[in-house]
């Protein structure tokens, strides 16, 4: 749930680069939440809520669309290759380009990096 809610921090951010951890929880959570209330709405035949699920959909497309973007960065390429039908999910799944790329660092050598600091201040 973390990275659902850091991809909503960081709402309409396209500059950088996001992991596939933060790329594939934000589209995990934000499915669960779509679909859930639309079952819900389905199953008690409460038409507020296939139209909360409308406005909730609608509400996450730019965070959704900035996330695409910061994942097709961090393999190393623009943020236009998420138009691009089959191959923009193949991208999704490809691992991070090591080191620094034009978009930034490896946000997953900045994690690991912090998870060492905090791992050597706990050991003090």
């Amino acid at each position: 749930m973390n990275w659902y809610l850091k991809v909503l921090q960081n709402y309409a951010g396209f500059e950088g680069r996001a992991r596939r951890k933060e790329y594939w929880m934000f589209f995990l959570f934000n499915m669960l939440i779509s679909y859930g209330l639309q079952i819900v709405a389905i199953v008690v035949e409460v038409p507020a809520l296939l139209f909360l699920s409308i406005i909730y959909s609608l509400g996450v497309l730019i965070p959704g669309i900035a996330v695409g973007v910061r994942r097709m960065h961090d393999v190393g390429k623009s943020g236009w290759f998420l138009l691009v039908p089959i191959y923009n999910l193949i991208l999704a799944c490809t691992d991070s380009e090591e080191g620094e790329n034009k978009y930034g660092s490896n946000p997953k050598m900045e994690e690991e990096a912090t998870l060492q600091k905090s791992i050597v201040g706990f050991k003090k």
